[in-house]
């Protein structure tokens, strides 16, 4: 053969090779991050060509899908009552994705879940009949915490101690998802710009400094580690209570308060500053931070199962910020979420059950692929004996303390107030906090209730007076079922 021709063919024969490579390539390597890609439009056309499965409360579906009236995209999200659950949902948008609930299972409510496949759906590819998540939401109870904040910039959680059902997770103010299904820009700038952030997860994804809820965790601490036997033993507290290293005291709010070498209980009864200040000293950050810890901050998985945000007691601090930390302040941080899980974790006699929101996944047919009411751990926190003794004092502070806002006749409730100062110098609104249970006819429920802002004058703004009413109508929502 031809020197020429031959050299010829070997060179086409490569370039014949390295197109077939090439083309290997792209086909199994380049090709899935090609369909992976967010700004693949073919990802979304396939996304909503086909109803989406959907979310349901209360044995009924609260989103559902819509056909489209122009444009490549067959089908469009909807929601029922969306400003209600959108904190609980999230949103699923043809342009800006999908976030909680609807981000999470996004394969299960679009049908590419493999659990969903069939035998013919594996040989086929075929896209299979999306799934459905049930919750554990109430929608009376999620309604009542609604309706309770209406105006108020703030947020609720609701959660059964017994089974770490969130029977409620409210977030105001609020918006409505189907607002931006369809990739309505002026409608996201609109809910991204707003300076009070209605797309904020308030209930979940906004730690703010607990203030005297935090109270709650000090004392079980205190009785815990054995510093004092019980919570009608007088503890050993100035008033005011000087701060370690410090020229500045811890004060009351009441200065007629009788919280001189006050009691745990009378302490909790008149969120006694000095008390605790002097308990978090006592026993140490570390012991403080040990039993934090165990209730659930500093933890930065929680799921439940959409991510909460990381709720905190700080390390490396002095004693007169140890102090501080012992009323909820200094670089204390927490949600409502973490303040409702304390309280479910004291009214469930010390243990914890993992609190979640959604019950079980399941086929187009109702099946549970998976159910997450029966893997939910539980968690001693504290003993029972001592989980007891602050139920009874957390009575104490709704019968004849500063929560009475929150009683509700015919039932048993114990709750602890929480005014949080918010600004250099406590110069802002305060925060009002209030985290409770409340337990009546064999039945249980744990609130957290923070008001971040209201029209209330500053001089009104309180825990008892902003918050406590919240849980009250949250409670009684749950109790009366």
């Amino acid at each position: 053969m031809n020197k020429t021709i031959r050299r010829a063919s070997v060179f086409t024969l490569l370039l014949v090779f390295a197109l077939l490579v090439r083309a290997t390539w792209v086909q199994f390597y380049d090709g899935k991050a090609l369909a992976d890609d967010k700004d693949n439009r073919r990802n979304t056309i396939a996304l909503y060509s086909e109803p989406l499965g959907n979310i349901v409360v209360g044995g009924e579906s609260i989103t559902g899908s819509a056909r489209t009236k122009s444009g490549d995209l067959a089908y469009k999200r909807t929601y029922t009552d969306g400003s209600l659950y959108a904190a609980v949902t999230g949103y699923s948008s043809q342009a800006f994705g999908a976030t909680q609930l609807e981000g999470i299972y996004r394969d299960l409510l679009d049908g590419t879940d493999n659990r969903l496949k069939g035998v013919l759906d594996t040989v086929t590819n075929k896209r299979s009949e999306p799934g459905n998540v049930i919750t554990t939401i109430d929608p009376d109870v999620q309604k009542a915490a609604y309706d309770a904040l209406g105006d108020k910039k703030g947020a609720a959680v609701a959660i059964d101690p017994a089974t770490g059902k969130i029977l409620a997770v409210v977030s105001t103010p609020s918006y409505d998802p189907s607002r931006i299904t369809t990739g309505d820009s002026e409608a996201w700038k609109q809910l991204t710009k707003d300076s009070d952030k209605p797309m904020t997860n308030r209930a979940l994804r906004q730690p703010l400094p607990p203030g005297s809820t935090f109270k709650l965790v000090v004392a079980a601490a205190a009785l815990e580690d054995g510093l004092y036997s019980s919570v009608d033993e007088k503890t050993d507290s100035p008033d005011p209570y000087p701060l370690p290293d410090s020229s500045s005291k811890l004060t009351n709010e009441n200065p007629s308060a009788p919280c001189e070498d006050a009691s745990i209980r009378v302490a909790l009864q008149y969120s006694c500053n000095n008390v605790f200040g002097s308990l978090a000293v006592d026993l140490g950050q570390d012991k403080v931070r040990a039993m934090a810890e165990k209730f659930g901050f500093n933890d930065a998985s929680q799921d439940v199962p959409v991510r909460a945000y990381e709720s905190v007691y700080p390390k490396d601090m002095d004693k007169a910020q140890t102090a501080l930390s012992g009323i909820g302040q200094f670089d204390v941080t927490a949600t409502p979420l973490q303040m409702a899980m304390v309280s479910a974790a004291i009214a469930n006699d010390g243990k914890l059950v993992s609190p979640h929101m959604v019950s079980q996944i399941t086929d187009s047919g109702g099946n549970a692929l998976e159910n997450y009411d029966d893997s939910a751990d539980t968690t001693e926190i504290v003993s029972s004996s001592t989980a007891e003794q602050l139920q009874s004092a957390m009575q104490t502070v709704v019968e004849d303390g500063t929560g009475t806002n929150a009683q509700i006749a015919g039932a048993t409730v114990g709750g602890k107030t929480g005014t949080a100062q918010h600004g250099e110098n406590n110069s802002k609104t305060p925060y009002a906090w209030f985290t409770s249970y409340g337990k009546a006819d064999g039945k249980e429920v744990s609130v957290a209730v923070l008001v971040e802002q209201s029209d209330a004058a500053r001089s009104e703004v309180s825990g008892n007076g902003l918050a406590a009413p919240v849980a009250k109508a949250v409670m009684e929502a749950a109790l009366k079922k």
